[in-house]
């Protein structure tokens, strides 16, 4: 099958395999008619004849308006369809959230670390937080130096810089200042971290002082602090540091997991280098899973607000109060006035590399984003590194570029992170293990060394979702319990810590 059609209503279908100009465009109940043009895989083709200024359906929702005369057959993208002149006129309806019935075979416990204030973790890691950018070498070096003591030390997965840009010149008051000293408390708070060692340079804004003051962390995390103007210099910070993180190992050494229910499971949905079959395979897979951890009292998380755009009327429509979907559309309304400010819009967030995989609008890209989310009923609404009010799903208010959009979903306290490709990713997440979902064959193959489930059968060997979303839930649990994902075993996750960073620099 080189065409697939969506939804009855749709105008375009979405080509599964290069095609050539002349082929015959065949789907039931559509009028027979020839391919105009060669459309490469994932991208669309028109159905019917659409006038300039018609409104483009696909996933039976508006993706934009007909630019040009659109003739049956040609190969719909940028140079004939772009975004919606009226913002009303994208809205169409809304399905209602459900709840599905759980399986009576589905696992509903994986094995993870207990903490002594209950929550579960699931890896067991040291943590070296910096509070500026400038103790980042020293807190990179003593990861290195540490990190092969881990492997021959039962219960302890690992040491990871906590490391970021910022922390001096800047204002110590403001959205800016808050956002960074949420997140850094956020990651020390994460059950992830089973110790913890805090450096600074020692004259910076955010001093490690006022930082160690406001941390918050559980009463049995060891958590120690100096800075590196104190100690006198670069050597001696990096010899204090391997010195605690050992000490630190040897007291985790030994730690074991257990059986625990899958409602300890908080886990963040992300995309990234979306195309043409993100929306079709593993995104829908994804909110298949979501939905099964949700309906067992789970958490799932989605974020990335400036790529639900488009298609926030349809989790605002499974809200569960009116309060969460006003506060949704609330933020809808601060990114269109904030991108407007920044001289930029909400379409220009697809990528260069989603639009060669067939993503043409915002609106298009959203609606096969928030697929990762299921169906399930929205049951809150939080904002950037904010502790994650649990159970059920929530939407993290979250910029789209992935790292910083991953960031604020650990710091809120994601234990586990499932993100989806189509054009590939290199994503890491420690302390937090990413599981990564391929959309298309072609691209589990290129990379397969960082793909822990192609997804393309859904279309390519006619694999019901649904069936794909249990392979995808026994992955998430398996790897909850201690299984290497294929970013940990590539040893990503220690540059991808990236704070939202809003103000001045001063």
């Amino acid at each position: 099958m080189s065409l697939v059609l969506l939804y009855d209503s749709d105008d375009v279908a979405v080509a599964t395999t290069p095609m050539r100009a002349g082929e015959p465009l065949t789907l039931p109940g559509v009028a027979d008619t020839a391919l105009r043009d060669d459309v490469p895989a994932g991208h669309k083709v028109a159905l019917r004849d659409l006038a300039p200024g018609s409104p483009v359906r696909k996933y039976g929702q508006v993706i934009g308006r007909a630019l040009a005369d659109i003739g049956a057959g040609e190969h719909v993208h940028t140079h004939n369809l772009g975004m919606p002149q009226d913002a009303a006129a994208r809205v169409a309806g809304a399905a209602a959230a459900s709840v599905p019935r759980l399986p009576a075979d589905l696992r509903r416990t994986f094995h993870g670390y207990r903490r002594p204030d209950g929550r579960v973790a699931t890896r067991n890691y040291v943590g070296v937080l910096t509070t500026v950018n400038c103790s980042a070498t020293v807190a990179r070096k003593i990861a290195r130096v540490t990190e092969d003591d881990a492997e021959g030390l039962d219960g302890v997965d690992g040491v990871v810089a906590l490391t970021h840009g910022t922390g001096c010149g800047m204002a110590d008051r403001g959205e800016g200042w808050d956002l960074l000293r949420r997140t850094l408390a956020g990651y020390a708070h994460n059950p992830n971290i089973g110790g913890l060692v805090v450096i600074g340079l020692g004259c910076e804004v955010n001093a490690v002082t006022g930082l160690m003051a406001d941390l918050g962390v559980a009463e049995h995390v060891p958590v120690s602090s100096y800075t590196i103007q104190e100690l006198g210099g670069t050597s001696a910070a990096v010899a204090r540091g391997v010195e605690l993180v050992r000490g630190m190992m040897r007291d985790l050494a030994g730690a074991t997991r257990t059986e625990v229910g899958v409602e300890e499971l908080v886990l963040g949905l992300q995309c990234g280098g979306s195309d043409g079959w993100s929306g079709l395979t593993a995104n829908p897979a994804l909110g298949v899973a979501s939905d099964l951890l949700v309906a067992a009292g789970a958490t799932s998380v989605l974020g990335e607000t400036p790529e639900i755009y488009g298609a926030e009327h349809l989790l605002a429509a499974r809200a569960t109060s009116p309060e969460t979907a006003a506060a949704l559309m609330e933020r809808i309304r601060w990114w269109e006035e904030y991108t407007g400010r920044q001289g930029t819009t909400m379409d220009a967030n697809p990528s260069p590399g989603n639009k060669a995989g067939g993503i043409t609008t915002i609106l298009e890209k959203s609606l096969g984003a928030v697929a990762k989310a299921g169906r399930s009923p929205l049951a809150a609404m939080c904002h950037y590194a904010e502790p994650i009010p649990r159970p059920g799903l929530v939407f993290m208010d979250t910029p789209g570029y992935d790292p910083v959009s991953v960031t604020g979903m650990v710091a809120g306290g994601a234990n586990l992170i499932c993100f989806t490709t189509g054009r590939g990713s290199v994503f890491g997440s420690r302390p937090v293990p990413t599981v990564k979902l391929g959309t298309n064959a072609e691209l589990a193959s290129r990379m397969a060394g960082d793909i822990d489930l192609d997804c393309s059968p859904i279309v390519e060997q006619g694999v019901p979702v649904d069936e794909m979303g249990r392979r995808v839930y026994d992955l998430l649990l398996d790897v909850a319990s201690g299984r290497r994902s294929a970013s940990e075993e590539l040893g990503l996750g220690g540059e991808e810590i990236v704070p939202w960073q809003l103000g001045a620099v001063l």
